[in-house]
């Protein structure tokens, strides 16, 4: 199978310095291209110079990381693309062990490797981890990470597990599966549209693996800090749209007034802990949501679907109040 790892770049030369090489030199079972969204730095000009072998396709706007995506992708021929962060370092041998499994099993459409911290290596990193699955309300969880309590890797994950959502830092995808689900949805723009897409792809009767004989290393928050505000308007809103987009039912409406519930107590919570900018990202996420409604009803028409997505009713009630903090205690 062909395959194309595929970075996407916004001014992000430090990043490119610093983890590119890696990817060249442990990626010769694929072709790398970087996919520039832009940029006004020097980092076209930087791989140019220093990285010939690498193609460069040039997006004509920034639209994020959904558009930017689907815009470096139409014009490509292989049959697996990974969507691979800038801020990624990868390992020796990590791309033979999933294109294995996708050669194994052809009802496979997507897949992540296990992602650990760069900067706390002996960790799992907090976007993806071991491999992602979202709860009734919405709220994203994985293996190795709940919430904010990271677990250190022991080697507890080292399988090949089915899973509900592969990270977008490291997200192998079959390129005809990527296009018949509908690709990425541009008006995510950043944050929570791998789980719409790989939503989309379960949806239309493909699986989803985790394999941890794969192995990387994210730095995360590299292109928006964790502490950002913006990371928090997108997720509370994107995570809203998810389930009004995919969740069938009138019980899908029920779960997302419950998850605006708790949302409120969350920006009350940041008010509290002396962080008015996220309280206000949170209400601003739900305006926004609001506006998005009519569009998204005319989504749910097309994409709404009977898949169980969650198996754990509330990943709250499981972390808060009954102090189950890893996965492995669910």
């Amino acid at each position: 199978m062909k395959v194309a790892v595929v970075i996407l770049n916004w001014n992000g030369k430090d990043l490119l310095e610093k983890f590119l090489p890696s990817v060249v030199k442990f990626s010769h079972e694929a072709t790398i291209y970087l996919a520039d969204n832009a940029s006004t730095d020097t980092s076209v000009s930087y791989v140019s110079e220093f990285f010939p072998k690498v193609k460069i396709i040039q997006n004509k706007v920034n639209g994020g990381y959904a558009k930017g995506y689907n815009d470096a992708l139409k014009n490509l021929s292989e049959d697996i693309f990974v969507l691979l962060n800038s801020d990624v370092e990868v390992t020796k041998n990590w791309l033979p062990p999933i294109i294995s499994e996708f050669e194994k099993d052809a009802s496979m459409v997507a897949a992540q490797p296990k992602i650990l911290d760069y900067k706390n290596k002996d960790y799992f990193e907090y976007a993806g981890a071991a491999g992602g699955f979202i709860d009734k309300y919405g709220y994203p969880f994985c293996r190795g990470r709940i919430f904010d309590t990271v677990e250190k890797d022991e080697g507890q994950y080292n399988d090949v597990s089915e899973i509900f959502w592969a990270s977008g830092a490291c997200l192998f995808v079959k390129a005809d599966a990527f296009w018949q689900a509908g690709a990425l949805d541009e008006d995510y723009f950043a944050h929570q549209e791998e789980i719409d897409l790989c939503w989309r792809l379960q949806a239309k009767g493909g699986k989803i693996l985790y394999v941890g004989t794969s192995k990387v290393y994210h730095v995360g928050g590299a292109t928006l800090a964790s502490l950002n505000p913006k990371k928090t308007f997108y997720n509370f809103r994107n995570s809203l749209l998810n389930l009004l987009k995919n969740a069938s039912g009138t019980k899908a409406f029920t779960a997302i007034f419950i998850r605006m519930v708790l949302d409120a107590i969350a920006a009350f919570q940041f008010l509290a802990q002396g962080k008015p900018k996220h309280f206000f990202a949170v209400l601003k996420a739900h305006f926004s949501f609001y506006g998005f409604i009519p569009k998204f009803l005319q989504k749910r028409k097309k994409f709404a679907s009977n898949l169980i997505y969650f198996s754990i009713k509330s990943i709250v009630f499981q972390y808060f109040i009954k102090n189950k903090k890893v996965f492995n205690e669910l």
